[in-house]
Formats: structure tokens, sequence, C-alpha cells
């Protein structure tokens, strides 16, 4: 099974659809249709805080992670003249609410997450990161423990499936319209759905036998894999999809235009080279940030969100 025949099914689908998941909230616009919500006019409405509050995507222990990112926030610093807060989030919820209560500077969103903060909350992307060559992204499996007895998504009938977060690409929106378009699967009628909160739940509660199987970001198993969380040898993967963008990074739409221009300049200025930044992502293949832009590289997302039927609420 590949991604491939995915793909073609997700297309299909969305001929006969009608969907408004990329449109942005009313208070913002797109005056030249890149599908990001366009920088305030009025000098009055642009944010210029003392202190840039950062966050990265809630997927695994934010303590790690604020070590992990201090490097990189120290350089930020310098590069913005401004002091820069690692804010530990603990789910997709509060990380999408943080931004749009103006409370969020700077973030790491998650690839399903991306299309909700840019349409809700005025999130603008602008990098993710990206291997050696500049090939980036990852692919969703399913993964499941090799005694279970589940050798291919057939046999997960019956059987628990965990999901991560109803925001989640690869840990929910991606195995749910894969499920349904190829193999006739709907949740709480063929499989017993859970949601475990993260990627690195999800996997462990497999390795335990708290789930049948679960729907991964592989890039989250690589990192715990190298950390010596999880064994090679203590689950087997029976899907393999197609590759997604990663994390997306950028800033709030309304931070001064001058101070979004340096937190740019900070992204593409960081040397990775003996960072804990290359320590942590080297085994997921990450190198540098490259730049890209929601309305090229998000593009499969907002496919298999249309063919899921999914739609925001930004009221």
């Amino acid at each position: 099974m590949t991604g491939k025949t995915l793909a073609a099914g997700l297309l299909a689908m969305t001929v006969s659809m009608t969907l408004q998941a990329s449109d942005l909230a009313p208070r913002f616009t797109d005056a030249d249709g890149d599908m990001v919500a366009d920088a305030p006019t009025d000098p009055a409405q642009w944010v210029d805080p003392n202190t840039l509050v950062f966050a990265y995507t809630p997927v695994e222990d934010p303590a790690v992670y604020a070590q992990v990112w201090d490097g990189f926030l120290k350089h930020m610093e310098a590069v913005t003249g401004k002091r820069v807060q690692f804010f530990p989030v603990q789910s997709n919820a509060a990380q999408l609410e943080a931004m749009r209560a103006g409370r969020l500077h700077v973030a790491g969103f998650n690839t399903g997450s991306n299309p909700l903060a840019v349409n809700c909350a005025g999130f603008v992307p602008f990098t993710m990161m990206a291997r050696e060559d500049g090939s980036f992204g990852y692919e969703m499996e399913i993964i499941t423990r090799p005694d279970s007895g589940i050798e291919s998504i057939e046999d997960i009938r019956g059987r628990s499936l965990a999901f991560t977060a109803p925001t989640s690409n690869s840990g929910f929106k991606a195995p749910s319209a894969l499920l349904e378009a190829e193999f006739g699967m709907v949740a709480e009628q063929d499989f017993q759905p859970s949601f475990s909160g993260g990627h690195d739940n999800s996997i462990l509660g497999v390795i335990n036998r708290d789930y049948d199987a679960a729907a991964i970001a592989n890039s989250v198993l690589k990192r715990m894999i190298s950390r010596d969380v999880v064994k090679p040898d203590s689950y087997t993967t029976v899907y393999t999809s197609q590759t997604f963008p990663t994390t997306g990074y950028g800033h709030v739409y309304n931070l001064k235009p001058e101070l979004a221009e340096k937190v740019k300049e900070a992204f593409f200025t960081f040397e990775w080279e003996g960072s804990a930044l290359q320590e942590e992502f080297k085994n997921s293949g990450e190198a540098q940030f490259i730049p890209i832009t929601y309305k090229e590289h998000w593009e499969v997302v907002r496919t298999i969100d249309q063919a899921m039927g999914v739609t925001y609420n930004c009221n």
C-alpha cells in the first residue's frame, strides 16, 4: 500500500464537495491572494512587544523542547533586539487560542493545525525545517506491535486505533480519510478510536498495549528512537503515506512589519552546526530552515481537509 492511492482517492472525493476550509476569518484581509492574512495598513494596529513569545507545537514533552530551542531563541533575541520567551503549550487548542488572543507572536504549528491557525488566528507561516539537500517532510505511519496479529489495514477492524488530536494531519485527518476512502472503515463502526493527545503518547500506548494500533508522524517516531525512548523492534508499520510538509514556523499577522522581517532573519541566519536543534532533529533529517508558502506547501493538507469535509469555526 502506498500514499499514491490515498492521494488519488482524496482528489476524487473532493470533486463534489464545497468547502471554505482555506477561507480567512472576516477580520482578516488578503489583498495579494496568498491565502494568509495581510499586515494591517494602520500602524496603530501593529504589535511591537518588549518580549516575543514563542511556542513549539505540543507534540512531545514541553520541558524537553524548552532546552532544545534555547539556543535558537537566544539567537532570535540577538537578531530582533527583543527578549524571547518560550511558551510550553500543552495542546494544539491552547496554542491556537494564545495566538488568536494576542499572547503568542512566533510559533511552530503542526502540519494539520496550520490551516486553522492561518484562517482563524492570523498565523503567517514562512519556513519549515528541511534536509541539507532542500527536501523536507514526513510520512504518516500506522503502527502496531509485532505480536498484535495486525498485518494490514483490514486487520484493524474490530480493534482499537489511537489518534492524537482532531487538528493533527498525520495523527487524525489523513488516516481518517484513508480508512474511509480506501477501506470503507469508519470510527466507532469498524474500529474503536481513542485520542491520546500526542504522537509520543500514541507510540508508547501501542508499545505498552494500551492501543492495538496508532496513526503517527514518523518524524516523531525517529526522534524517540534516537533518544532510546523506543526500540526499533518494539513496533511494526502496516502503512506509510505520501510525504507531508512538517511543522510550519511563522509569526502572527499583525506583528510590526520591521519586527516580522527580523523574526524571519533569525530563522534564516541560525547556525545549525553544533546546536541543540541539530542534535534533536538530525535523526529525522532536518538541517536547515527553508522558505515556504502556505498556498503552495499546504495544498495537499487542504485537499485532505476538503475530503473530510472540514470547516473552521472562527467565531
